[in-house]
């Protein structure tokens, strides 16, 4: 069991962030802040589906909601109430952040949009991220995980590389935009402390997945005219995959001709570590899917542990496939700290998900859990009394 933090540590002490958001994405930037050192303040809707699904103990304290809303105080304010709004606003005085994903149009009929908060706010950091950009005439539209991945062109590399449109098992459009949110903040207050003027970040995660997918995917489409498709190679092939050992899974990806010689001579296949297509200083494109299929042949010669060893030796990049549910139980997890178990105040003991990024001078620090909605609505409200 580990303990909580008694002090706040890191390079954001001292720094205060409002979230206004709901869901993953906005929620999950603030935390990372929060971890950080930031004081974030949760501004609870009445009706965030974070807070919608099973629970063990107390309605509202989900697995994702524990996971997205830790290092935060909540308070509870109805936003369409003139007196809660009024609220709202003098917290959002007292902030260096605000991050939203709220719609502009509700933003607007609320007072709450970044040409609103500038006047009495000129220094604010103003986050805003939504499905798409506010000039586009999609500005409104609806945006969930699964349609930016379809409209950044992310189940069109899946159909092309796996021969099915799926999408990835994983909100990895939201999840990204999070960090894009995170570092899109960390600059403005860099700019702020140097100028004195805040600003709006607008972060469209279908444009910020376009991005992302296109660094490595938009291959032969780099030129113009275009020397070749789309689409990555190594990351389309269509054996690009795990592999099955004697008892387990894992990654093994030879990349260049010693890397296959010593696999296959580790395999016991000394035939294929003299394979012409192994015995140059490179390895021709159009044999990568033949030589993914033989790997995937000759895993199975040898353990899991067994494939460590001679890759190790050998430096072919391998690593064990990690179970997620027995993640816990991993040695470079729990040396991590990535997923202690922590005593909850409503919840009881949980695994709470570890800070994977390490300052020398500054570290980070899981001070407080999720808050139940609206805990800290009297805390906050009597500081906010004393402020002028």
């Amino acid at each position: 069991m580990t303990d909580l933090e008694d002090t706040v540590t890191g390079p954001l002490v001292g720094t205060r962030v409002i979230d206004l958001s709901t869901v993953v994405m906005g929620p999950y930037a603030a935390q990372i802040l929060g971890d950080l050192g930031a004081d974030v303040i949760k501004i609870e809707s009445p009706s965030d589906t974070v807070r919608a699904g099973n629970y063990r103990t107390t309605p509202g304290m989900t697995p994702l909601n524990l996971n997205v809303n830790r290092n935060k105080r909540s308070v509870s304010l109805n936003l369409k109430d003139d007196t809660d709004r009024e609220r709202a606003l003098r917290l959002i005085d007292t902030a260096d952040v605000l991050i939203t994903n709220m719609r502009p149009g509700a933003l607007h009929r609320l007072g709450l949009s970044y040409d609103d908060i500038a006047t009495r706010s000129p220094g604010l950091v103003y986050a805003h991220a939504q499905g798409f950009r506010s000039d586009s005439d999609r500005a409104g539209d609806a945006a969930y995980d699964e349609s930016v991945q379809a409209a950044s062109g992310l189940v069109d590399i899946a159909d092309r590389a796996l021969g099915e449109p799926v999408y990835l098992p994983t909100i990895i459009a939201d999840k990204v935009s999070s960090l894009t949110i995170a570092y899109s903040v960390l600059a403005a207050l860099l700019h702020r402390d140097r100028t004195g003027r805040g600003q709006l970040i607008e972060i469209p995660m279908t444009d910020t997945m376009i991005a992302f997918n296109m660094v490595e995917h938009l291959a032969g489409h780099t030129y113009v005219p275009e020397t070749g498709p789309t689409g990555f190679p190594l990351s389309m092939l269509k054996g690009h995959k795990a592999v099955r050992t004697k008892d387990g899974l894992a990654c093994v990806i030879p990349y260049n001709p010693r890397n296959y010689r010593d696999f296959f001579t580790a395999a016991g296949r000394p035939d294929l570590a003299e394979d012409p297509r192994v015995a140059g200083e490179t390895i021709d494109s159009a044999d990568h899917e033949d030589l993914a299929e033989l790997v995937a042949a000759c895993a199975p010669e040898l353990t899991t542990e067994e494939w460590a060893e001679v890759c190790a030796k050998h430096s072919i990049p391998m690593a064990p496939v990690l179970e997620l549910d027995r993640a816990h139980e991993d040695p470079y997890v729990q040396d991590g700290h990535l997923l202690d178990s922590v005593e909850h105040p409503t919840e009881g003991t949980v695994r709470t998900i570890g800070i994977p990024v390490r300052f020398s001078s500054t570290p980070g620090s899981i001070r407080r859990l999720a808050p139940v909605a609206g805990q800290d609505t009297e805390e906050i409200l009597a500081e906010l009394a004393t402020t002028r």
